[in-house]
C-alpha cells in the first residue's frame, strides 16, 4: 500500500523511538541561507578534494567540493552560505583504481579545469576556518593548487575528534554520518561536504553539544612535532607502537621518527623517550603548531 511523505515520516518517528530500531534518513543538502539578525557567528568551509594520487607533490587534484558555513563560537551549525564544485582535467588519465574508488572517469573531466580566481574569491577574508575529513591529505594539495589556504587555519575533522570515545567504532565518513542518523549516495566531493556538516552539528551523547564543539576545543590548542632524530634503529618498532611516523626527508624535513602530541602531554613524551629510547638525557628537536601550520607541508 502506498504511503505519503507525512505517513513515512510518521512510521520513521514512531520506529525512531523504539531501542529495536534505527532509522536513517537520506541526507537532503541544507538550502542555503543568513544568520540571523544580531546572531554572533564565524564562518568555516568543509573541503573534500578527489585525486590521481595520494602524493601531493606530484599527483593532481581532480576534483573540488567546498560547503561555506555559518557558525556559532560554541559549536552550533545555524546556515549554510554558498557551495562550490568543480572537476579539473589531469596531464595524465585517471588511473583505473582512482575512478573505481571515487567514481570519477576521464570523460567527466574532459576539457575541465579549476578556476584559480574563483577559488580565491570562494576562500575570502571571512572565512575563519577550514575543516576537511583528512586535513593531513587535503591541505597538502590544496595549499600546492591556491596559496590562500596557507593563510586559514586548518582542523582535521578525522583525527581530532576521538569518535571512539564518544560512542563511534571508527571515523569513516560514511559510518559517523550513519550513526548521525543519515545515509547518502555520494558521487561528488561537495555531497561528502554535506554529509560532514550534519556529522559534525550531530549532538554527541557524551557531551550534549555538537561534534563541531569538540573539534573547534581540539584545533585551538596547540601541538608539538617531537622529532626522534637518530634513535636506535633496532627499536623502531617501539616508536611505531607508541604512535611514531616515519619522515624520509622529502620537503626539507628531519629523517627521523616523529610524533604531534598536546603540550600538556609534552614532558611525559620525553621522559619516554629518555628513559625507553635514548637511555640518557637528551633535547630533541621541537616544533610547536597551531591551527595555521598544522597538516601543511610546509611545517
Amino acid at each position: 500500500m502506498f504511503q505519503n511523505a507525512s505517513d513515512l515520516a510518521a512510521m520513521a518517528e514512531a520506529l525512531s523511538r523504539s531501542t529495536d530500531y534505527r532509522v536513517l534518513r537520506r541526507l537532503v543538502p541544507r538550502p542555503t541561507s543568513m544568520p540571523a539578525s544580531g546572531q554572533e557567528t564565524k564562518m568555516g568551509i568543509l573541503l573534500d578534494t578527489e585525486t590521481t594520487g595520494l602524493d601531493h607533490a606530484r599527483d593532481e587534484i581532480i576534483e573540488l567540493g567546498m560547503v561555506k558555513f555559518d557558525y556559532t563560537p560554541d559549536g552550533r551549525i545555524v546556515g549554510v552560505r554558498d557551495t562550490f564544485s568543480a572537476f579539473n582535467e589531469p596531464s595524465v588519465p585517471i588511473p583505473p583504481e582512482v575512478t573505481s574508488l571515487t567514481g570519477i572517469t576521464d570523460d567527466m573531466v574532459a576539457g575541465q579545469k579549476f578556476d584559480g580566481a574563483a577559488v580565491t574569491a570562494f576562500v575570502d577574508d571571512s572565512v575563519v576556518l577550514i575543516i576537511a575529513h583528512n586535513s593531513g591529505f587535503d591541505r597538502k594539495f590544496s595549499e600546492r593548487y591556491w596559496p590562500v589556504f596557507e593563510r586559514k587555519a586548518w582542523a582535521c575533522s578525522a583525527t581530532e575528534v576521538d569518535w571512539r570515545q564518544h560512542g563511534f567504532d571508527g571515523t569513516k565518513l560514511g559510518y559517523l554520518l550513519n550513526g548521525a542518523g543519515y545515509f547518502h549516495q555520494a558521487h561528488r566531493a561537495v555531497d561528502d561536504c554535506h554529509a560532514l556538516l550534519e556529522i559534525l552539528d550531530f549532538d554527541l551523547a557524551t557531551t550534549g553539544a555538537p561534534a563541531l564543539a569538540v573539534l573547534l576545543d581540539t584545533a585551538r590548542r596547540k601541538t608539538v612535532r617531537i622529532w626522534a632524530e637518530h634513535s636506535p634503529f633496532e627499536l623502531k618498532d617501539s616508536l611505531k607502537r607508541r604512535g611514531y611516523r616515519w619522515s624520509d626527508g622529502t620537503d626539507g624535513r628531519p629523517k627521523s621518527w616523529y610524533v604531534d602530541v598536546g603540550e600538556s602531554a609534552l614532558e611525559a613524551e620525553l621522559a619516554f623517550l629518555r628513559s625507553e629510547i635514548y637511555l640518557r638525557d637528551v633535547e630533541p628537536r621541537l616544533q610547536t603548531m597551531t591551527a595555521f601550520t598544522r597538516f601543511s607541508c610546509r611545517v
